[in-house]
This record gives structure tokens, sequence and C-alpha cells, in this order.
């Protein structure tokens, strides 16, 4: 089904030869100047180093979880008005109100900064942030930033990066986007789907062969070969999205007449561009995906990387619940005793409570398409099974609507929402206690759902593709993959017609037109960033949180669903870091944050004056010397672009993570950006640190500005000192002068 190759590959008549030998970095760096990824990296690359990158996007493109912090920032530091086009979609917190917030004061505040500014405005309902930007902003060759680590726009010929917002605000500066030039993969594919396989399952098959090994990770993917041609364009799109979970940097494909006429259907024929790699591009990786193998695929919880044929997890059902289980023990508590896998088994079949597609992999024309054609005269039943689904903009429901299919589905029993982002990230459709759902959707983390464990609660999230979640549905409720139906559908490309009308009516397009004079509209809750200090002469810091799992993902650095509501409050928000994972670590933050605050007026009690003991400092050093918190954990940072998973810890005053590596570059950029200093320490599995450590870094500023990347520490494990080196790898002169700073707010303040 899939193969990986971690060795080195060329492309000759179009088909992928190992390289034999060993190439220098200049020729490989020299090779890859043939795929189309560094093709478009060169068009928007203002650097004249080859061994750096500095892009420049053509469009920038966020939701409303994430842009009223971008705005903010980037006022902060200085912005004037935007200096490309910003889309400002809304289908995260499309609800009117949750948590106690009126979210909608979040949408006053970004129509009237599109006003300000001169930006486009989506409002609610209206489309899901990546529908939005595949059907009027992604073109052939082009470039997009988006604060959503779903922006993948390769399919359509256009490199999509997510990052977090700091990266955003440095493009709204006329900044650029700094990086060593990447790694390429070659994904080659051949074959076609067997009928009933659709996108999510080559998608999860993927993401199951590269995500657990790093095989990928910060690279970026390259879909070539003869079976790009055997897939729709809509196929390839949920492909393309899901190349997220791999922890790749991007992706990007060949592009053929298919996406031509696709981009002619909305209106942007002259967005289109034959995008193919040279004869002899280099590729540093190989993975093939064979189609015409990829069976339907199951992701059990609680990672889209879990991954298993639906056949294998049938013949297999007690032994991979029984992990689940135990996974779910391990990372949420006691609380999973609550609930009962087996129990879903009856007379030898498993039985699922609630299905769900949605959002920019599921919501898509093709999938609903294939749903309908699976389930249309039929039922559902009236048992507890339920099935939701959510057409990811109101083009697409449009036209379904014009081939009956929503009045076909919901006579199913099968009801329709508005496009909406909520089941992707744990708002709406909340399954109940033990709840085990099945999901077109980008992710399964544990509480993406919308659970909360704290309260006793615990649900379970699987992946699968829209059409064996109609098979499901078919059967009512009995997991069923497409291809056990007598009658699977064919994967063929359907006719589309595109109305961009609805989008005319009521997406204000201000780019290129902006009102400064008019003011924005700020609520109760829309409050700015805190005063962040520079960075001191000296750092001791104490661990506020210690963590030893394979991976943290930003799910549990700052919970998604219920704290959204709050995110545009930098100190409310912040009052629910890692409390999924480690609920005591605001305290502590807190407690040391208090201590700082105290040492500032020059009261030093008897707990800062331990500290300080501890380390071998004197009072000579309490004036220099900043305290503060650090989160250890081997491995943060996977998933969402989200940057309040940085930014929360700097509200509460922390200054560091320490990692054996960091999942993916946009959360060790986030940690960046907001001032915090991405260690990597050696042997991280085995070293014992823990809540209460302590970790002195002297002459810190003085080491940053002098371009030092391996930091001499002194560490404080059970009362005993020791020496530790602490290291900053490719640490640029940007990021250094940034975490000097302070924070990329100070840093454009400083340089106003």
């Amino acid at each position: 089904m899939i193969t990986v190759q971690t060795t080195g590959c060329t492309l000759k008549g179009g088909k992928p030869v190992n390289v034999q030998g060993d190439l220098s970095p200049q020729e490989k760096l020299l090779g890859r100047s043939g795929t189309m990824a560094y093709k478009i990296f060169k068009s928007h690359d203002t650097s004249s180093k080859p061994e750096a990158m500095q892009l420049k996007f053509d469009a920038l493109v966020s939701h409303d979880i994430t842009y009223v912090g971008i705005i903010q920032t980037a006022r902060a530091s200085g912005l004037e008005r935007f200096p490309l086009p910003f889309v400002l979609t809304n289908c995260h917190n499309s609800l009117c109100a949750v948590g106690g917030t009126i979210n909608n004061d979040d949408h006053a505040f970004g129509h009237s900064a599109c006003v300000k500014y001169g930006g486009e405005f989506v409002p609610a309902h209206v489309a899901v942030i990546h529908q939005y930007a595949r059907e009027m902003m992604a073109k052939c060759g082009g470039m997009i930033l988006g604060s959503d680590s779903h922006t993948r726009y390769g399919a359509l010929g256009c490199l999509g990066v997510g990052e977090g917002g700091g990266e955003l605000v440095k493009q709204l500066l006329s900044k650029t986007y700094d990086m060593a030039p990447p790694e390429v993969v070659c994904v080659y594919l051949t074959g076609k789907p067997r009928p009933g396989v659709g996108p999510h399952d080559v998608a999860i098959a993927l993401v199951g062969a590269t995500f657990n090994d790093g095989i990928v990770k910060n690279r970026v993917l390259e879909f070539v070969g003869p079976g790009v041609g055997a897939l729709s364009v809509d196929f390839r799109m949920g492909i393309d999205v899901m190349t997220t979970e791999t922890a790749c940097l991007t992706s990007i494909w060949e592009t053929d007449e298919l996406v031509d006429n696709w981009l002619a259907a909305h209106g942007r024929k002259d967005d289109f561009k034959a995008l193919h790699p040279e004869e002899g591009a280099y590729y540093d990786r190989l993975i093939t995906i064979d189609l015409d193998k990829v069976e339907p695929m199951i992701a059990l919880p609680f990672h889209p990387g879990n991954a298993f044929t639906i056949r294998e997890f049938k013949s297999n059902m007690g032994d991979l619940l029984d992990k689940v289980m135990k996974d779910a023990e391990k990372r949420v508590g006691p609380v999973a005793k609550h609930a009962d896998l087996r129990s879903k088994v009856r007379n030898g079949k498993f039985y699922v409570d609630q299905a769900v597609v949605a959002g920019c992999a599921g919501g898509t024309y093709e999938n609903l398409f294939r749903m309908n054609q699976i389930l249309a005269g039929q039922t559902i039943g009236s048992s507890a099974f339920e099935l939701s689904l959510y057409a990811s903009s109101e083009p697409v429901f449009f036209e379904l609507s014009k081939h009956g299919i929503p009045d076909s589905l919901t006579r199913t029993g099968a009801t329709f929402r508005t496009a909406f982002c909520g089941p992707c990230f744990g708002a709406g459709d909340t399954p109940s206690q033990n709840g085990f759902s099945i999901r077109h959707t980008t992710r399964n983390f544990p509480n993406r759902e919308g659970s909360k464990p704290a309260g006793g609660q615990i649900a379970f999230v699987a992946l699968m593709d829209a059409r064996s979640i109609a098979a499901t549905a078919l059967r009512q409720g009995e997991l069923t993959g497409a291809d056990e139906l007598p009658n699977a559908p064919q994967e063929t490309p359907e006719a589309y017609g595109f109305d961009g009308l609805l989008y005319k009516q009521r997406v204000y397009h201000g780019w290129q037109h902006p009102k400064p004079e008019e003011p924005l509209r700020q609520g109760p809750n829309i409050v700015d960033w805190p005063a962040m200090d520079s960075m001191p002469d000296n750092l001791l810091l104490k661990v506020a949180s210690a963590i030893y799992d394979p991976v943290t993902t930003t799910d549990e650095l700052i919970p998604s669903g219920e704290t959204s509501s709050y995110r545009s409050n930098p100190v409310k928000m912040s009052e629910f870091t890692l409390g999924r994972r480690d609920p005591e670590y605001v305290g502590r933050a807190k407690a040391v944050s208090a201590l700082e605050a105290e040492r500032k007026q020059g009261v030093y009690n008897d707990e800062l004056k331990k500290m300080f003991a501890d380390a071998g400092l004197s009072e000579a050093d309490y004036a220099k010397t900043g305290v503060s918190t650090l989160v250890f954990a081997l491995k943060p940072g996977d998933g969402s672009a989200r940057e309040q998973a940085a930014s929360c810890q700097k509200v509460l005053g922390g200054w560091a993570n320490i990692a054996a590596e960091y999942a993916t570059k946009r959360y060790r950029g986030n940690l960046v950006n907001w001032g915090l200093l991405p260690f990597i320490m050696d042997n991280a599995e085995q070293s014992g640190m823990a809540v209460g450590d302590i970790v002195y870094l002297p002459n810190i500023r003085e080491q940053l500005m002098a371009g030092k990347t391996d930091l001499e520490a002194v560490w404080v494990h059970e009362g005993k000192k020791q020496t530790l080196t602490l290291h900053l790898p490719q640490l640029t002169s940007d990021e250094r002068d940034v975490l000097v700073a302070g924070s990329l707010i100070n840093y454009y303040r400083g340089n106003a």
C-alpha cells in the first residue's frame, strides 16, 4: 500500500530512481532546484543566500480564534495598513456565545479591522477557512500563509504554510518568513482508488506510515506520478489537507487539466499554471503509494497516525480497544475508568454512537455526493446513532442543493449544519459519556470532540472517510467499510458548478481600500497584550511542568473547545494553560510570577532566597536575575498552529521550554516570537528533570547577544547542583534579537 525510502532519489522519465553514492549538500541543493517546491520558493525568496530563505507570501488567511491576537500584535508593532491580501474567516467561533463571552464581538472587531486596514471579511456560516482559500485565493505557483495548521493548498499548485500568529504579524509588517532550505520528499502515486476508498483513507494511511517515526517532519511533500491524474481535484485536496498530520512543512502537487478546469469553474482560469518537476529533480526521501491497494481506514483515538485498515480493526477489536483504553488512562487519568469501549461490541460487531462529516477535510462536494450515492432512499434508523453533515462553504451547499442532495440525505435521518469547524476542535456535536464518534475531520486528539475530563467525562473520536461513514450509517451504526457494500461508488470526477454570487453578496472586499479613519470595534473581552519584560542579565527558572509523554500536543498545552471563547483575552486565556495535561501548572507559574513581582520591588522573601541559595547565588545577584518558570516536555507542539500554546506561558511569566526535540517548526517559532527560549537538552528522556527543579542561566542576555547557541546552566535536582548544557540550534540572528527583546512585540516596538 505505502512504502517509505529514507534515501535520496531523482526523477528520470517521470519515475523515481535511487541515487547511487552520497551527494554533497551543494549537489542536493542544486538537485532540489528542479522540484516544484523550490521553483515556487525561488519566486518568493528575497534572500541572496542559498543557505537561508527569506520568503514573502502572496496572501494571508486567518480565522476567528487567531485573527484578533494577530491584529492586536501587529497594531502594537506599528501596523498602518494590510500590505498584502489578508482574509479573515469566521468558522471557529461561529456560535453566538460560548463560555460566557460574546463571540460576535470578535467578528465585529474583524470586520472593522478589514475596513480600517483593507482586508477581506468572510462572515460566520459562509465558509470554513480553507475552503474559501481554495475557492477564491490559491493560485498555481503561489504561496499563502495561514494561522491554522491545516493551511494546505498544494493540490491547486499553491504552497500553503500554517504558522503561529507571529509569522503573520511579520508579513503584515512587510518582514519575511525565514528558514533554512527544507528537504523535499517525493510522494509517488500509482494506480487508482478502489470503489469505496476515499481521500481520508489515503491520508490516514499516509499519516500512519510517516508520523510516528518523524519521516517527513518539517520537510516538503511533493506529489507526482501517474496516480495523480487518477484523482479528482476534490480527492487530491482531501489528501493534501491531511499532510499536516504527517508533521511536514507544506505540500505541493503536479497540476493538470483537471486543476485547470476546477479553477476555470471558479472563475479563475488565469490562476492556472502547469506544474511539474524537472527531469533529474532530486528528492531526499521517497514515499510510494499504490492507490490500488489502499483500503478503507480507521484512525483510532487519539491521533490520526493511529491507523489501521477497517478490516484489521474488525479482526482484532479486543486488543486494539484495550490499547485505546490504556492510552486514555495514561492521557487523561482516572476519568478513563468511567469508560468501556468493549461495551460497543455486540454479537461480534462494533457499534458507534455518532458520525460527523465536516470542515475542510470532510465537507467537500464530492464527499457529500458519494455519501448520497450510498444512503439515498435508505434510513439511518431511529436508534441513538446520529449523523451530522457540514458543507464546507455556502457555494458547496448551494451546488449540492441543485442536485437535491441535502434533501435526499435529510430524508435518511441525517442533519445538515452550516459551514463550521467546530467538530474539528471540540465545539459542537459532543458525544455523550463513553460515546464513540467516527468523523471525517482533521483530528482526533483527546477532547477534540469537546468532552471535559475534569468533569468526569470522556468520549472518543476515530477518523474515517465519508464513504465508510455512510456505509456505517446505512447499517445504523455498525462499523462498516464502504468496500463491504455490494455497490460501493466509483471514484470519478463529478461535474461541479461554482456560484460566486454568494460571496459577492456577503464578503467584505476591502483589499487596497483601507479606511484608516474608521475605528476598531472592541468588545469587553478583547484585551491588549500585557507588558512583557526584555531578557534580564541572568535567568533563574523553576520547572513548573515536566511531561514525559512521547508527544505533547498544542491541545494539551492550551486546550481547544471551551477555552476558545477567551482567545482575545490573553490573561483569561492563560488560566487554561496545560489545564487538561497538568492542572497544577497555572498555580505553580503564578506563584513564581508573584515572587518575580516582589523581586522587582526589592522584596526577597524566604522562598525567593532559598531559590537563589540553591542555585549558589548571593544577594549581589538578586537585582540582575529574573525569576521565572519553564516547561519541560520531550516533544511538545504537535498539532494546531495556535500561538496561544506559547503566548499563554509567556503571559504567566514563562521564559523557556526544554525539550528533546520540538514536534513542529511552527511551535518552536511560536516560542521564539513570544520570547520563550526553545532549548534542546541531550538525553532528556533519561534526565529525570522534575517539577520544582531549578535551572540557572548566568549571563543569558550577554551570551545570546554574542551569538552563543550552547549555554552552560546550573541545574538543581533533588537539592543537588550539577552542570547542564542546553542548546539553541539553528537560532538565527533575528530570532536571537526577538528573544533578547522579550517578544516579537517588544522587538518591533524597539525598532519602530
